[in-house]
């Protein structure tokens, strides 16, 4: 499948895209949002466009061609967001979208390593100029920490007999493809629970991408540094794929909107922290059935949206 900006519509509404502004895709991927984003702007406005995975950003560089210099590209990772907006000059923007996971890029090409459905060298990195793949992470970690990683970034209720089972199979020969880490799960995990739900090596695949890149400590980071480079009225876009990443938004958010550090008993705050955030909607937006349809890969989007006050 090739790429489809998940929640295209949605986004481009909450983003209340201003002709003459400056906005900032801090996951290019395939460049459809980007794409969309610029037939919005007038001749003033301008896109910066941040894509860690060099491959991906060349790809769609030729796509976006005719868009010209009303955008700029940045090969890097969105945690360093203040940084690269500094070296371009840029003291503020109009608006922000991160648009999370793995792009369509990245799953189609097999030979990158996040498909449990391809064979493929365990690697998952989305900067390839990182330094440890999943197969470094998944030979060399020991049981208790792949038991964390298993439990905490792919909420796997068989976490610990998975990191068992690899230490048991990588101590006769060591893991190298995804199928496989694919068949070691799924011996791992008892024939009962596999007759249900997702596929057995979803979540330990998901725990693994998450580990190898960083994803929540760099999203993060680059959440708090996007809602500092807002202009007053600007707006910050998230769509994220699953629940450890939406919590991280919605913590963040929230934050802005409820700044107060005061005791909940006192009866006026005393801390002065007033709030620097409106939400755009309480409840993250979902893709409707029609999108489903045509994107399936959309199933889990959840997005989230807030104007700087």
């Amino acid at each position: 499948m090739g790429h489809i900006p998940v929640l295209l519509q949605e986004v481009i509404a909450l983003l209340n895209i201003q002709d003459d502004g400056t906005y900032v895709d801090c996951t290019l991927g395939g460049g459809g949002h980007t794409r969309t984003i610029l037939e919005h702007l007038g001749p003033r406005g301008r896109v910066i466009a941040l894509e860690q995975d060099p491959r991906t950003l060349a790809a769609t560089q030729l796509q976006l061609k005719d868009f010209g210099d009303k955008i700029e590209y940045i090969q890097g990772n969105f945690r360093n967001l203040q940084q690269y907006l500094g070296s371009l000059g840029v003291l503020s923007v109009n608006g922000l979208l991160f648009d999370l996971g793995v792009s369509s890029f990245q799953l189609d090409e097999k030979e990158r390593g996040f498909s449990f459905h391809q064979e493929a060298v365990l690697d998952m990195r989305m900067d390839p100029g990182l330094k440890i793949s999943a197969k470094e992470l998944v030979n060399q970690s020991s049981e208790i920490e792949l038991t964390r990683i298993i439990r905490d970034y792919g909420e796997e209720r068989w976490a610990r007999r998975i990191a068992r089972f690899i230490v048991d199979h990588r101590n006769r020969k060591p893991i190298v493809t995804t199928t496989e880490l694919v068949e070691i799960i799924k011996a791992a995990i008892p024939a009962s629970a596999r007759r249900s739900g997702p596929h057995p090596a979803r979540r330990t695949f998901q725990a693994l991408r998450i580990a190898v890149n960083d994803e929540l400590g760099a999203l993060r980071d680059a959440l708090i540094q996007a809602i500092s480079c807002l202009s007053i009225g600007g707006r910050i876009i998230v769509i994220s794929f699953h629940s450890l990443e939406d919590r991280v938004v919605k913590e963040v958010l929230r934050q802005g909107v409820s700044p107060c550090e005061c005791p909940v008993d006192f009866p006026e705050c005393r801390c002065g922290r007033q709030p620097y955030l409106r939400l755009l909607n309480r409840k993250p937006i979902q893709p409707g059935l029609e999108e489903l349809k045509v994107n399936p890969r959309s199933r889990s989007a959840r997005l989230r949206g807030a104007e700087k006050i």
